[in-house]
């Protein structure tokens, strides 16, 4: 629990974190610190939506060839109509720069329409850290050491409780890579992010995370893909 505290404290989303630590400690009375204190309490719960590109194609040398295939734009739809499906009112869609999550991104708004989109190279795919178990048949294009840091930036950046300013919940898409969402979901649930090789997600499909306001985290879906027909699923 003290790892916790520490991990929460860093990501400055603790009310504790948030106040004046040197003012804090001048106050004389602690019924004066609490009444400071609720002051610095999120009050809305936040929802992380990650979904994962469409197919796209494998034999591209480089991002821009890598591009949906005909089956990966019927999978970004079927995606696209399903979150249309939930009736929220969604409030930004963020997206890996990579061409196949840019893609996908782009048909899916078409749905979400007036939802804004942005884009970041901090979603982008790459090997965030050593499996365990290792795989022996699973071969980092890139170091860990690189992807590792850079989506451990995205995962402090994006998954956290809200700002004490938010008054509503809220509701996000995260539009990225495989990598990157088993990652983020063992980071968020303080799970050994080492095994997040040990997840399988299809392609468009979605996961949905909550973060409430004293900073605890459910996992209510994980890589669903059950709107799509059986003969539309694909995993590369």
């Amino acid at each position: 629990m003290q790892e916790y505290k520490l991990q929460v404290l860093a990501f400055r989303r603790e009310p504790l974190a948030l106040m004046n630590l040197k003012k804090k400690n001048e106050e004389t009375g602690e019924q004066e610190v609490s009444s400071r204190l609720a002051h610095y309490k999120t009050k809305a719960t936040r929802h992380i939506f990650l979904v994962r590109h469409s197919q796209y194609n494998l034999e591209g040398q480089q991002d821009k060839d890598r591009i949906l295939t005909k089956l990966g734009r019927e999978q970004a739809e079927l995606t696209g109509k399903r979150l249309a499906s939930l009736g929220l009112k969604f409030d930004k869609i963020v997206h890996s720069s990579m061409t196949r999550a840019t893609e996908t991104t782009n048909i899916i708004s078409k749905h979400l329409p007036g939802v804004s989109k942005l884009s970041t190279d901090l979603l982008r795919e790459g090997a965030p850290i050593e499996p365990n178990p290792p795989s022996s048949h699973w071969k980092p294009e890139a170091v860990y050491y690189e992807d590792g840091a850079r989506i451990e930036a995205a995962f402090r950046s994006y998954i956290h409780r809200a700002d004490i300013k938010q008054e509503v919940d809220s509701y996000e898409i995260f539009v990225c890579h495989a990598n990157v969402i088993r990652y983020i979901v063992c980071r968020a649930l303080q799970f050994p992010p080492e095994g997040w090789l040990r997840i399988s997600l299809n392609n468009g499909s979605i996961t949905h995370l909550v973060i409430r306001p004293n900073g605890r985290v459910a996992l209510r879906l994980l890589g669903d893909t059950g709107f799509m027909p059986p003969e539309k699923i694909t995993r590369n």
